[in-house]
């Protein structure tokens, strides 16, 4: 197994987890054996992707854990096979992990669907994914706006992604969807809609993200979003609970036992 950034804290604790070497950059993986899969984070580090599937490499994607993480530092970070984030829920896990996450943090169980909010929540893509997939964020609000307004007359917000420190304060995503009385959100791919779910409010997305399953892409059918049955919203926690992982995790190496264990996708 090979490593990419030994700068970076976090991939460090996985390399060591993994027994991976460090390479500079993914220009090295053209010499390294096939069979080594890659370590890397940040979507900055899409030539290094692009080169893995044209090698058909296999990588460990790393980037911010989906839940959990609503403090000053990132306690959690998700790890994902060969892809930017998981898109294969598996419905039969346990609830030991997402309980630990959610200790604590009573906004994040699922309860039920709150279904009389007014106003649409747009939460726009930053600048990572839009260079990732090739989106210009102006266009695809403007965009996604007009659509909005072919087929409902409610409020729409924008939300752009703040800083950190105002992402987990009093702007948090969580006060929005109190405060602003959001009745749906819409994202390209962001972890929004993961938020916005597990506080049962639905979601549209438009790029692949581990929601998909219980999300619609359609704007055409904003006034009739999905609510998912309660029992599958929580079962989708519970795996949520096993993609994302603490440094000692990391460090210890039981990711990689957990992602073949479950076949975490």
């Amino acid at each position: 197994m090979i490593a990419i950034d030994n700068t970076d804290e976090i991939v460090k604790c996985l390399a060591k987890g993994g027994k991976a070497r460090f390479i500079d950059d993914y220009k090295d993986l053209k010499t390294a054996h096939i069979n080594e899969a890659v370590i890397f984070r940040s979507m900055t580090q899409r030539k290094t992707v692009a080169l893995c599937e044209q090698q058909t490499r296999n990588y460990f994607y790393i980037d911010t854990g989906y839940i959990g993480n609503l403090e000053k530092r990132k306690v959690w970070h998700r790890v994902v096979p060969n892809n930017m984030q998981h898109t294969t829920p598996n419905y039969n896990l346990p609830d030991k992990r997402f309980k630990l996450i959610s200790k604590d943090k009573p906004y994040l169980p699922f309860t039920e669907w709150k279904t009389k909010g007014s106003a649409i929540l747009i939460v726009t893509p930053s600048d990572k994914p839009c260079m990732f997939y090739g989106v210009d964020r102006d266009t695809w609000l403007n965009e996604t706006i007009t659509e909005l307004k072919k087929y409902t007359d409610r409020p729409i917000i924008v939300r752009d992604k703040l800083s950190r420190r105002e992402r987990v304060g009093a702007n948090n995503i969580y006060n929005q969807f109190i405060n602003d009385n959001i009745y749906a959100v819409v994202t390209y791919n962001s972890i929004a809609a993961i938020e916005a779910i597990g506080f049962g409010i639905p979601a549209f997305t438009l790029a692949p993200t581990a929601a998909d399953d219980l999300c619609l892409k359609d704007l055409s059918k904003i006034e009739s979003p999905l609510y998912s049955d309660t029992e599958k919203v929580v079962k989708w926690q519970h795996w949520l609970g096993y993609c994302q992982y603490t440094p000692k995790e990391m460090l210890n190496g039981s990711v990689f036992k957990l992602i073949e264990e479950y076949n975490l996708q």
